[in-house]
């Protein structure tokens, strides 16, 4: 079981930071995902298929999430929580508590708290580790301010002497230090011990100690002469006699004292998986190295605070800050390295022609020698993908490979790489445009026009294609009151031609679609046929009606007022115009046309006036004046004549 404490940084600022020690209050959580406040600690249990995450908020809590974040159980009661360790049988969690000065054991599966051991310390206890039986602990006492080590007996009655144990480190760890703790399961019974002075980093300690045994035993520890600066973290290096300081420097104890062993780049945290990988927490981003490697396997994006690995090296769990507070976030992957892939057509190509592409792949591990490529092309003819020769990846990472993409359009160059057991999959694409001939389409009865609500029959023609002979014929209405309206579709007839019925009441753009095919290019052509309103105008109050030549009048008594209704087809906001003349000496004459609103049934009545006088002969006429009467629906219409003769 692996876990990772808080950083020397944060560590530091709580204990000493009046700032730090105010408590940021938890928002609430989600109630899928566990949101941490100040993160304090963390263990993987592999058993369970859980992360405990201690929070150092004002009720003390440990938290076990499962293995996608998501909130499992909790505890709360822990004053000053600070770290966490699970003992070797995976049953018993223990708590570093530095405010109450104990170590509170936890029941793994329940989260009951079955123990409390206190601990006589001025400062701690801070770190926990579990090995050789027992959790051991560091802290400072409460007499000297000497940094030391101390452990807890499981065995013992947690009530009595002999289950707390103190001073355990031979020779202290120093004035003003309380060491970072790190064991390795591949080596049960040792303990990493590394700390510096919090006021003079020059002042630290470094030893491996052997606490199999009855009394603690050193393996090895850092003379004066061996230089280490600040100690920020410690870690035992799985299947060496070595470790790990501040993420960073390797130190061999091979022969009982400590060698510069190798170096990482710097990082302000990490973590060793079982298996010897590292992950170092730089910034907004956690990278993963190989033993002694200088150069990253992989790297994740995330504003990080925290590491730990699965037991089973299979995975990262990183606290990473969002918005609301940190949370826990599966890292899958790390020990394979994410290749970099791309790929380079040309923008634009002639069918049937020949065409190259070219691209690189690359990884912070270098692929195998040979390693292939698999190339998909996809297109009009290939909708689904076909597959083309795969392709062999040069020494340099580069590769190319020619074609003779037999459709037109976009066509689609994907090329994947499979994965290996040092790489994980990547495919990139990229895309042309092919071209495709112009093909004939046309539409007849461009600028028509026709009576009101005549049924017109438009056809169109399409030329030579490669495939596809569907056309589509639609018919768009003048005004915004009418949509756009898919009249036909279908295949054109041997002669190419397809035709479609519009009952024409109103200005009407019609349109033709050829939506191409793998050879032949889109293509759209559009007419526009016109209609007239319907329009019509009723006389009333008129005596008789009697031909004066050869043109029928309306008579009417010269005192007679007579109203003229016309009836046009209607349309929101339209007008029709009132035309009026008047005969004298062989000729007629015009007055000021008027305009006069319809009704919504279409209707408008008009009263002309009674001349008061005989033999006077008039006329008068309704019209549609496309954009004169309120809208431009409809084309420019007139309508008959109405005679009208006023008689004594």
């Amino acid at each position: 079981m692996r876990r990772r404490s808080i950083s020397t940084a944060t560590a530091l600022a709580v204990l000493f930071s009046s700032a730090a020690l105010s408590v940021v209050t938890a928002g609430p959580a989600s109630a899928v995902t566990a949101t941490f406040t100040s993160p304090a600690g963390v263990v993987v249990d592999a058993t369970r298929q859980r992360v405990f995450v201690g929070d150092d908020t004002s009720d003390g809590r440990i938290v076990a999430v499962d293995y996608s974040g998501n909130r499992v159980d909790s505890v709360s009661g822990i004053d000053g929580i600070f770290d966490l360790a699970l003992s070797d049988d995976g049953t018993t969690l223990y708590a570093a508590a530095r405010r109450s000065h104990e170590i509170v054991a936890v029941d793994a599966d329940t989260l009951d708290i079955v123990a409390r051991y206190p601990v006589a310390a001025s400062i701690g206890p801070l770190f926990v580790e579990f090995t050789g039986g027992k959790a051991w602990f560091s802290y400072e006492g409460q007499a000297d301010g000497e940094g030391n080590l101390g452990s807890i007996d499981p065995s013992a009655d947690p009530a009595g002497t002999d289950a707390v144990a103190l001073g355990q480190l031979p020779g202290g760890a120093g004035t003003g230090i309380t060491p970072f703790l790190d064991t390795d399961p591949s080596a049960p019974g040792l303990l990493a011990v590394a700390g510096s002075d919090f006021y003079d980093s020059a002042k630290n300690v470094l030893a491996v100690v052997d606490v199999s045994g009855a009394t603690p035993q050193v393996t090895a520890r850092q003379t004066g002469d061996y230089p280490l600066g600040g100690v920020d973290d410690v870690d035992l290096v799985p299947g060496t006699s070595q470790v790990l300081i501040d993420g960073a420097s390797r130190h061999s104890y091979a022969d009982g004292t400590f060698t510069a062993a190798g170096a990482y780049p710097a990082a302000r945290g990490a973590d060793i998986a079982p298996n010897g990988l590292i992950a170092q927490v730089n910034g907004d981003q956690v990278s993963v190295y190989r033993p002694n490697g200088t150069k990253a396997v992989r790297t994740y994006t995330g504003d990080t605070s925290t590491v730990a690995w699965a037991p089973d090296s299979s995975r990262i769990f990183a606290l990473v800050w969002s918005a609301n507070g940190y949370t826990v976030k599966p890292l899958l992957d790390p020990s394979r390295s994410v290749p970099t892939l791309t790929v380079n057509a040309p923008a634009s190509a002639t069918r049937a022609k020949k065409l190259t592409v070219s691209g690189k792949i690359s990884a912070s591990v270098p692929l195998p020698a040979g390693a292939r490529l698999a190339v998909t092309r996809t297109d009009l003819e290939s909708t689904g993908g076909k597959a083309l020769p795969a392709v062999t990846v040069k020494a340099d990472g580069t590769y190319s490979f020619s074609d003779t993409p037999p459709a037109g359009g976009t066509v689609t160059y994907k090329v994947g790489y499979a994965g290996d057991a040092e790489h994980t999959a990547a495919t990139a694409s990229d895309k042309v445009t092919v071209s495709r001939a112009k093909p004939s389409l046309t539409l007849n009865k461009n600028g028509n026009v026709y009576a009101y609500g005549t049924d017109v029959a438009f056809t169109a023609h399409l030329g030579t294609t490669y495939k596809n002979r569907s056309v589509e014929i639609w018919a768009n209405p003048f005004g915004g009151d009418k949509p756009n309206k898919l009249v036909k579709t279908g295949k054109v007839n041997s002669s190419g031609n397809i035709g479609a019925w519009v009952d024409m009441t109103r200005d009407t753009e019609i349109t033709a679609v050829f939506k191409g095919d793998a050879r032949y290019a889109p293509r759209t052509v559009k007419v526009t046929a016109f209609a007239r309103v319907k329009v019509s105008t009723a006389v009333s109050k008129h005596y008789k009606t009697a031909k004066i030549g050869s043109t029928s009048y309306y008579w009417f008594h010269k005192n007679t007022d007579p109203v003229l209704t016309t009836t046009m087809s209607y349309y929101p906001g339209r007008m029709q115009r009132f035309d009026f003349q008047v005969y004298y000496q062989g000729t007629w004459y015009s007055s000021d046309s008027e305009y006069f609103a319809l009704a919504t049934n279409g209707k408008s009545a008009v009263r002309l006036g009674a001349p008061g006088q005989s033999g006077i002969r008039a006329r008068m006429r309704s019209t549609y004046v496309n954009n004169g009467s309120g809208d431009t629906v409809n084309s420019t219409t007139y309508g008959a004549w109405k005679y009208l003769y006023f008689s004594n």
